[in-house]
């Protein structure tokens, strides 16, 4: 028997889907022998489809590395399953003073880092330090942050030059926020990892990364022994690899055959509305791409369904914003319908002949970016715009992105949970992902006033001004919302497929 269902409100409750026939395992060579049939004293091992770039969960920006990093680290408070509002973790309380410049978080006792460190305040302090004082990647999330202090060793405190009503989410949406000991040495942070989380760090390679169960684990002990994660680029290997039960999930997995699967008992499938949305960026600083006209006139000769229907068959939705429908947060704003006569125009009026040739740069790692890519260029081919695919590992696509070394490209932004997410760090001038180059004052100062905020339907006002400002400006060519699609072993229980897609092991259980 199996379940499935698809959850189209980002306010339901994730899926849990359990069958009650069960598989065949394969035998890791570590963790206790065969992860098919074991219960708690087996290995478990999962198909994602990209390499992490690095470990150091304060410098990677890659959905790839947090798959991993969410088994390995805490941070001080953390999205629930269910609505993704921010419960306790680390921290188990916390209070705001009446002006809402200083919160005080009441901190976990007894709890150990993987090096045997205990945890405490100073930690916390030297985790959030390191991040604003080397101007990480989440260095922006402390903007209002005036100073981190301990109190104890079991009270932290952060004081704020103006109050800060998504404090929480900014400190616990993801793993980028993780408490590191303050002991650890920061040169080895790139291929190691010292947290706090249900599994410890024991290898990695080219092919894979295993991880081991953390025996001293401040929280409830984990089910299965370890976890191993094999990085398989190709949905259909990755499918494959499933149903020959060389792996146990999978994340990876082929949006034309997901309809299929729906009557497939030999897998049990997962699907929700994700909180993701998949984008085309220019490059802002290289002509002429740095012409709004030019920007626009591509998101005019674009057909958006067809884009999707391609990448994603019906695993996704159209939206030319990023929140996705669902959402409390969503602003329903759609100025671009395919009309290539009004992107010549446009092209025109920018004084900018044709034929152009546009760079767009892809990762066989995502393949849905390929074949979007793809059908983006067949589209473009009209306005006289002619699309080179360059197709790189995402390793080589990051650090090219980094550099801006690109004319444009295909990818998305994973985990989403506050409005500010979705905005505030790609669109604001110099944010630290704003590898597009995107420049506007108007846009910068609606971000800046949302960002402090505290009304809730004033805050929704200036963000869905700030989008559309982003979205008339084409600093993001917003293509789709994905749903979240997982497939695992039948009887496996304990797994939720959530909407910010984090990959929490810590509670999954193997058939017995």
């Amino acid at each position: 028997m199996r379940r499935r269902a698809v959850l189209t409100s980002l306010a339901a409750s994730p899926l849990v889907v359990a069958g009650c026939s069960s598989g065949e395992g394969v035998d890791t060579g570590e963790g206790g022998g065969s992860s098919g049939g074991g219960g708690a004293g087996s290995a478990f091992v999962a198909a994602v489809s990209a390499q992490p770039d690095q470990l150091d969960p304060h410098k990677t920006t890659a959905y790839a590395a947090f798959q991993v990093l969410e088994n390995v680290y805490d941070t001080l408070v953390v999205p629930s399953a269910d609505d993704l509002s921010m419960q306790p973790s680390l921290a188990t309380q916390w209070e705001t003073s009446p002006d809402g410049l200083t919160w005080t978080f009441t901190l976990a006792e007894g709890v150990t880092f993987h090096d045997g460190s205990p945890f405490g305040a100073q930690d916390v302090v030297f985790s959030y330090r390191r991040i604003i004082d080397q101007q990480l990647a989440n260095a922006s999330r402390f903007a209002t942050v005036a100073d981190v202090t301990a109190a104890d060793d079991t009270h932290l405190v952060v004081t704020l030059n103006t109050p800060t009503p998504n404090l929480l989410s900014r400190i616990g949406g993801f793993k980028g926020m993780a408490i590191l000991p303050r002991t650890v040495d920061e040169a080895t942070l790139t291929t190691q990892a010292v947290g706090t989380g249900p599994f410890r760090l024991d290898a990695s390679s080219a092919s894979e990364i295993s991880l081991s169960r953390f025996e001293e684990y401040w929280g409830e002990a984990p089910a299965v022994d370890g976890v191993t994660f094999q990085f398989i680029t190709e949905p259909a290997a990755a499918l494959t690899a499933l149903t020959t039960d060389q792996v146990q999930w999978t994340d990876n997995v082929p949006p034309q055959r997901v309809a299929d699967l729906a009557g497939d008992d030999s897998v049990e499938l997962g699907q929700v509305a994700s909180v993701d949305y998949w984008y085309l960026a220019m490059n802002c600083a290289k002509a002429p791409f740095d012409r709004v006209e030019v920007r626009r006139a591509v998101a005019f000769a674009l057909d958006r369904e067809a884009i999707t229907e391609a990448a994603r068959f019906d695993t996704a939705r159209v939206n030319q914003t990023a929140i996705p429908e669902g959402s409390e947060w969503y602003y329903d704003y759609a100025p671009f319908e395919t009309d290539v006569d009004q992107a010549r125009q446009l092209l025109q009026q920018a004084g900018v002949t044709t034929p152009i040739t546009m760079g767009l740069m892809v990762t066989s790692e995502y393949p849905e970016t390929v074949t979007a890519a793809q059908v983006i260029a067949s589209q473009l081919e009209p306005l006289g715009i002619t699309v080179q695919i360059q197709t790189e590992d995402f390793a080589t696509w990051l650090d090219r992105q980094g550099r801006g070394d690109f004319d444009a490209f295909v990818l998305g932004w994973l985990g989403n949970i506050d409005p500010a997410d979705f905005y505030e760090e790609q669109h604001r001038t110099d944010g630290p992902n704003n590898y597009q180059g995107y420049s506007n004052p108007v846009t910068d100062d609606l971000l800046d006033r949302a960002a402090v905020e505290a009304d809730q339907a004033t805050r929704k006002s200036l963000y869905d001004q700030a989008a559309k400002q982003i979205v008339d400006d084409v600093s993001y060519l917003f293509l789709y919302n994905p749903d979240a699609v997982q497939a695992w072993k039948p009887g496996i229980t304990g797994y939720e497929v959530r909407a910010d897609k984090a990959v929490d092991f810590g509670t999954l259980a193997l058939p017995s």
